[in-house]
């Protein structure tokens, strides 16, 4: 298994991640906002993106996005091949995006929603804590990426508090990694 910092050769892979999310978003029948091969191509030019290999072939994919001035970073868009679930891969990633927000912005709260069991179980290992909307970013920005989402009404109508995601946010800010640069990351698990 590789895991590394996205970079631009990785562009490639853009469309196949991009129908990934689609089909899980099928497969499960829950709310998982639309992405466009673009977004993620421009998450791979600036690093903040890992993605995953399992013998050579592409296996999974998680970015990040700051708000608020880096005040927040958002670590979203997890993503595994169907053939290669279970097998502790979205863990891996997960971990390896985490390191990269915590070693890329140090005094930023780290924060997700979800509809995951398995993502919430593994962000609450990483120290997560499960919070009311109003605790996240209020960038309308980051809420705008919900807009694609087939539960985008239920989060206007409730004027953005509350939707069927669970929000959960990582603010320890003077962790192990608020020490560290970006260097310490290593591109091989």
């Amino acid at each position: 298994m590789l895991l590394r910092v996205a970079e631009a050769a990785d562009a490639q892979h853009a469309e196949t991640l991009c129908q990934w999310y689609a089909e899980s978003a099928r497969q499960r029948g829950v709310g998982i906002a639309k992405r466009q091969p673009e977004y993620l191509i421009n998450k791979m030019l600036k690093a903040d993106a890992i993605i995953a290999f399992v013998e050579g072939q592409l296996a999974g994919f998680c970015y990040i996005e700051t708000f608020e001035d880096a005040k927040f970073v958002v670590n979203s868009g997890l993503i595994v091949n169907t053939e290669l679930r279970q097998e502790g891969l979205g863990r891996a990633i997960k971990e390896r995006v985490f390191e990269l927000s915590r070693t890329k912005y140090p005094q930023a709260k780290i924060f997700g929603i979800t509809t995951s069991a398995a993502v919430m179980k593994i962000n609450s290992e990483l120290g997560y804590r499960p919070v009311t909307f109003p605790e996240l970013t209020q960038s309308d920005d980051f809420w705008k990426g919900c807009a694609s989402c087939k539960n985008y009404p239920i989060l206007q109508e409730n004027e953005r508090r509350m939707c069927l995601c669970t929000g959960m946010v990582y603010d320890k800010l003077n962790d192990r990694f608020s020490q560290q640069s970006i260097s310490v990351l290593s591109n091989e698990t």
